[in-house]
């Protein structure tokens, strides 16, 4: 302090004015970079509206501009919200929290990480998520265990446990989230069964190249990642959409896992150029069904299909098969018939260019129909034929008079709810197919065939 007060007092005023010129010309320069900085973004983001994605350069801009505008946690469709947060990223299981820093929001989240948020039903069996924010007076968890790949948290709750939910609410939105990982990630199941995640074993492990986490039996555990996702990317029933997808992935490329994680042999239904293989008779495979919309001529349909020169197999999925013995069975066959069902998601097994045969109940269902499974069939690249069926062909005619709505108003009972509309044309019919209406249908699907073709020579 008396060095300094020994200074002649012009001393100080020059320094602090110095300073004080210094500052406002550095504040200049800044503002000056920034405006400049700005500009350029500007006039940057202007060329890319008038000249489009075509140029790398623009494409890496836009991918930056995004990226900085992107929310921590996004809707990615109406059925999924998800969540992803980087950097120094913990998560507790048991207590189904992330902890997150503050300097990446501010804002606590709750989710439920399954791809169905709409249906509260599923919904009912999802626990929920937590993405916490830590403010400096709380400090984060102690790591417990670290980790050096990302993790992806998902539920299998919901309606796992019936195929077509399998596939559509899990395995293709997971397909979606984790493939680009190619294996480095960290699977977090909340809401785990040992059986589930033992039947699509196979599957998890062409995805990640680590042990399943599950969530609800770690304890206090807290787990540390550099990134975290929580909740699956979902795009459509049953399937993908390759513009909306960042690594262009499409329902081909799930399919080309599935080969490979159950050692399907068949990517296509051509024939080879070996005489034997165009001489082998094509393989019909029927889906049973035992409970509701029960084949009640099934022995009938066979014994006509093979009058037609099919190879047939019956087969009756439920949720004890083993799904990759099925899935190899499916992967043989030509041709698949069944009734609209969870059974029909094994069409994800046909070899590409084989003739799917979907079966409709009555009761005007063809918009359920073809959302769930002929519209995701042709992108699978399947040749898709549909069998409507007759009044005089289903049980309904049994139970209700002709001129009842259920024949003649079948909206009306849509009207009533899913509910009602399942107990009338799902749970409580059965079908007996005319054979010679079906024979016409299975001729056609011969027609398309190459071994079809080729026996017909």
């Amino acid at each position: 302090m008396k060095t300094v007060r020994s200074y002649p007092r012009s001393e100080p005023r020059r320094v602090g004015n110095g300073l004080i010129i210094g500052s406002m010309v550095l504040s200049l320069c800044i503002l000056s970079l920034i405006r400049g900085k700005s500009q350029d973004l500007s006039d940057r983001s202007r060329r890319l509206v008038s000249i489009g994605e075509d140029d790398e350069g623009n494409r890496v801009l836009l991918d930056e501009l995004r990226e900085a505008k992107r929310p921590m946690c996004a809707e990615t469709n109406r059925r999924s919200d998800v969540c992803e947060a980087s950097g120094d990223v913990r998560v507790r299981g048991s207590s189904q929290t992330i902890f997150v820093s503050p300097d990446l929001t501010n804002q606590e989240w709750k989710m439920k990480p399954y791809a169905r948020k709409h249906d509260q039903r599923a919904l009912a069996n999802v626990k929920e998520w937590t993405v916490k924010p830590v403010s400096g007076q709380t400090p984060l968890p102690a790591c417990t265990d670290n980790h050096t790949v990302p993790a992806v948290v998902f539920s299998i709750g919901g309606y796992a446990g019936n195929l077509f939910h399998d596939f559509t609410d899990v395995l293709v939105p997971l397909f979606l989230t984790a493939r680009r990982f190619r294996g480095e990630v960290q699977f977090v199941v909340a809401d785990a069964r040992a059986w589930w995640l033992s039947k699509f074993s196979p599957v998890l492990r062409k995805l990640s190249n680590y042990e399943i986490v599950d969530a609800d039996a770690d304890e206090d555990a807290v787990r540390c990642f550099p990134t975290v996702v929580a909740g699956l990317t979902f795009h459509k029933e049953l399937g993908v959409d390759s513009t909306k997808s960042p690594t262009g992935y499409s329902m081909a490329d799930f399919q080309a896992m599935l080969r490979e994680a159950y050692g399907l042999e068949r990517e296509a239904a051509d024939v080879a150029d070996d005489k034997w293989d165009i001489r082998r008779k094509p393989r019909l495979l029927i889906i049973s069904r035992k409970v509701s919309r029960v084949f009640l001529n099934e022995r009938g349909m066979s014994d006509m299909a093979m009058s037609l020169g099919f190879d047939v197999r019956v087969a009756d999925p439920d949720v004890a098969t083993d799904i990759g013995k099925f899935a190899r069975l499916v992967n043989s066959a030509d041709v698949l018939i069944g009734v609209h069902g969870s059974g029909l998601a094994n069409i994800v097994f046909l070899p590409r260019g084989a003739v799917f045969i979907q079966v409709v109940p009555i009761g005007k269902l063809d918009w359920l129909t073809k959302n769930t499974f002929e519209n995701p069939s042709l992108e699978m690249e399947l040749k898709y034929l549909s069998y409507q069926i007759q009044a005089d062909e289903s049980t309904l005619s049994d139970q209700y008079p002709k001129d009842h709505p259920v024949f003649t108003d079948p909206q009306s009972i849509h009207r009533k709810g899913w509910d009602e509309l399942s107990r009338v044309y799902l749970e409580n019919q059965n079908l007996k197919p005319h054979l010679s209406r079906l024979r016409l249908t299975l001729l056609e699907a011969l027609n398309i065939l190459p071994h079809g073709r080729a026996m017909a020579q």
